[in-house]
């Protein structure tokens, strides 16, 4: 049974073109973060934030890949779009904002350790993605599903 199941996802080429369009954003990311910082980082593997969005990348790389093989005037491609559209803006909007808020506590913490009671690790910062960081990475999945199918 398992066997059959890992065969038909290995077979899925909607699922290959998903998971190619996010490990090619977050290859790009590590390649831009490694020449910029001149060392390799492994929190970059799994990483949120920068560019490009790997999130954005996959989810446009799997609304493309049901638009290509189900049609562009499909249920299933408007739902994949759909989905696409919510987690961009999630990206860019809520995860930014929570990455933004994270900043100004640490700032805080950071800057007035006396005041502050709370024995907690700094937040992360880096959740979110500018607008660029999320079309450069739908550009990218609508570049790696069309070339993949």
């Amino acid at each position: 049974m398992t066997k059959g199941i890992i065969s038909a996802a290995l077979n899925n080429d909607i699922l290959i073109s998903t998971l190619l369009g996010w490990v090619t954003a977050q290859g790009i990311k590590i390649g831009i973060g490694t020449i910029r910082e001149k060392q390799f980082d492994f929190r970059w593997l799994l990483g949120t934030g920068g560019m490009p969005s790997a999130h954005a990348a996959g989810v446009a790389s799997l609304a493309t890949a049901i638009g290509i093989e189900f049609g562009f005037d499909s249920a299933l491609f408007a739902l994949g779009l759909t989905f696409a559209v919510v987690t961009m803006f999630d990206a860019q909007g809520v995860r930014r904002a929570a990455g933004k808020q994270a900043s100004i506590l640490n700032k805080l913490i950071s800057e007035h350790p006396e005041n502050i009671k709370v024995q907690e690790k700094r937040l992360i910062e880096l959740l979110g993605h500018t607008p660029i960081e999320v079309i450069a990475g739908a550009f990218v999945g609508i570049l790696v599903a069309l070339s993949y199918l």
